[in-house]
């Protein structure tokens, strides 16, 4: 292995076919998979990136350096749909890819590529792929963390994990926060995004509400980020907090995106926004209670993870999407005054 690089470069650098990665397409898990095209790109830098992705995802790719091209192709979670996979599978052969990284355990993931006869499909052992994948990995359940399983698939097989991996990255043009913010009517001020959506309801804390009110009332514009599921939640804390909070949930990521890019501080729940917010670099503030800051908060780091600490609950971490003891109290005892003094501090007003 060539010690120029922590992640090991192979010999041959004349290869230059391109490598394909076929991810995990959870907002905040596709957002992380930028560390595979990183560590891919330093180890291969003669080799183009492409993402499979599905709509919902698309735009991200658009912010991603690094990746040549997202392939748009969105496939049913709950079916097979031959006729999608062989439609992928020809599209896929068309752009003669040499390497073919599976980072999903499911079978359903390995069967395009596959089809597609893409000479070498990586991936770890899992759910019944074999004659899928011919380049199998073992020893994924001792790895401790998602990215460490993700990111281990783009290095030499063997190699040891790093000391730290590269984090992702986002970048937005500057006069593309321009645009939008002269589109929606925004003033060119300091602004604190609110992401109050998550998958799961138990990763939502309930304050959001009283803490737009309590940020409007010091002067600071506060916008709510979301797709269509947080509208009913956007109409609430508009509702509490008056004309200083602005509704911008929608149906298309991009907006979503550049509201993260454009703000001065996010605070969210542990969700793909809070993804997003990170890897863009702005100072984000992520609300931790059923789940572990350890395994999901961002590579990037975070301004503030806040979680609570006035008591010791035995069933925190829980990891479960609805909670069934102690009635919620890992987010309940986080104060909407405790988190507004964070963000305070972090914009410095």
């Amino acid at each position: 292995m060539n010690q120029d690089s922590q992640f090991g470069r192979d010999a041959d650098r004349s290869d230059t076919r391109p490598i394909l990665i076929i991810p995990y397409m959870w907002i905040g898990d596709f957002v992380r998979n930028h560390t595979v095209v990183r560590v891919l790109n330093e180890r291969w830098p003669n080799r183009p990136v492409d993402l499979l992705t599905t709509s919902l995802c698309a735009s991200l790719v658009d912010y991603m350096p690094g990746v040549r091209n997202g392939i748009v192709w969105d496939l049913p979670r709950s079916r097979l749909a031959v006729g999608r996979q062989f439609g992928l599978a020809k599209l896929l052969r068309e752009r003669n890819y040499g390497t073919a990284l599976v980072l999903p355990r499911t079978w359903k993931a390995a069967i395009a590529p596959a089809l597609a006869g893409i000479p070498e499909r990586v991936g770890f052992v899992g759910e019944f792929r074999f004659g899928l994948l011919n380049r199998w990995r073992w020893g994924e359940k001792k790895l401790p963390r998602f990215i460490d399983k993700n990111a281990a698939l783009a290095q030499p097989d063997g190699a040891p994990l790093p000391p730290e991996w590269p984090v992702p990255q986002l970048r937005v043009p500057a006069e593309d926060i321009v645009r939008w913010r002269q589109a929606n009517g925004l003033s060119a001020g300091a602004a604190v995004a609110l992401a109050p959506g998550s998958v799961g309801v138990s990763k939502r804390w309930t304050y959001y509400p009283e803490a737009a009110r309590l940020l409007a009332e010091r002067g600071l514009e506060v916008w709510v980020v979301g797709g269509p599921a947080e509208k009913g939640l956007a109409q609430e804390i508009v509702a509490a907090g008056g004309p200083g909070v602005r509704d911008l949930t929608g149906t298309d990521l991009r907006n979503g995106v550049l509201a993260m890019a454009a703000a001065g501080v996010a605070i969210s729940n542990d969700s793909g926004l809070m993804h997003i917010a990170a890897a863009l670099g702005t100072p984000t503030m992520g609300i931790f209670g059923p789940t572990s800051p350890y395994l999901w908060a961002p590579l990037n780091g975070l301004a503030a993870t806040v979680v609570q600490d006035k008591s010791v609950l035995s069933c925190q971490p829980c990891q479960s999407t609805i909670c069934k003891m102690n009635d919620h109290r890992c987010m309940r005892d986080i104060a909407a005054s405790e988190v507004v003094a964070i963000a305070q501090r972090v914009l410095g007003v």
